[in-house]
């Protein structure tokens, strides 16, 4: 299952740059007969999503809404004309691409964007459904790319629904990269047993590998029913507080790049803010 959740295109993004007043797209998804989930919309699990760059900002834009098989469309119509502007692109957060294509018309520049990441290493979350991005409305609102956009910084999504299971073996693969952070937010994948037999681990393996690197530790978000569900709650608190246990003890020993990152605040709070008590929606994320 992790493997074939990896051949999804959540997190990943174009970054180009055109003065065209029309930006189009044509692309194929690898899996035509699922566009939507059940709790998802086709326009997250499938479709595209375009910001552009505007007083050193990332605004938002347009999106493409997919169709089966290939789809053509206009993901922005009238810009004013002017100079030539950066715009990012988003791909699809439950879906894979087997191809895509971008449009302007005939005349327009269209150029790779400038490298105003280089030297910046890319910031790694790992986690479960809701990093991927269930269920946002647009592949650009899940939440790494929220991040990504806030500090105009470059990630990676390693995301994996129902599967963010905290492996050794995927602890040994996120240590084989160089990031700025590792974010991990997995709890929501593990019982209590395995939250107390893996995630120490796991960090361990992390740290022995990236000394210096900072690695932030999210707590299980408190899901909107827990306040009711005796057995979510029992859950939620047990894990989190291993898991602060756990942050303290490392900080303890000298471990001075933990950082912890309660789930108090992680929702609003009004319980108006999930699809189903669990996966955010746009206003969750």
């Amino acid at each position: 299952p992790v493997w074939n959740l990896a051949k999804d295109s959540t997190g990943l993004r174009f970054r180009f740059v055109t003065d065209a007043t029309e930006i189009s797209a044509r692309w194929t998804v690898r899996k035509p007969d699922r566009l939507a989930l059940p709790h998802m919309p086709a326009t997250g699990v499938s479709g595209l999503d375009l910001y552009v760059r505007d007083a050193g900002e990332w605004k938002w834009v347009g999106a493409g809404r997919p169709a089966k098989g290939t789809t053509e469309a206009a993901l922005v119509r009238g810009l004013a004309k002017g100079p030539k502007r950066e715009f990012t692109l988003y791909l699809p957060l439950y879906n894979g691409l087997e191809s895509i294509e971008l449009g302007v018309p005939a005349g327009a520049v269209l150029e790779a964007a400038p490298d105003r990441y280089a030297g910046r290493k890319p910031i790694v979350f790992y986690g479960t459904s809701i990093l991927q991005g269930g269920c946002a409305s647009r592949p650009g609102m899940a939440y790494p790319s929220i991040v990504g956009r806030a500090l105009d910084w470059p990630t990676i999504n390693l995301g994996f629904s129902g599967n963010g299971k905290t492996e050794p073996e995927m602890a040994q693969l996120l240590a084989e990269l160089d990031p700025a952070a590792y974010v991990l937010d997995s709890l929501p994948n593990l019982d209590v047993a395995e939250v107390k037999a893996r995630v120490e681990p796991f960090v361990q393996t992390l740290r022995a590998a990236r000394p210096g690197t900072p690695i932030i530790l999210v707590e299980n978000v408190a899901y909107s029913d827990t306040g009711f569900i005796e057995g979510r709650r029992a859950k939620v608190a047990e894990a989190n507080a291993y898991l602060r246990q756990l942050h303290d003890r490392l900080k303890k020993a000298g471990d001075k790049q933990l950082y912890y990152i309660p789930a108090s605040h992680l929702f609003g709070g009004d319980g108006e803010d999930t699809v189903d008590g669990v996966h955010p929606t746009d206003l969750g994320f």
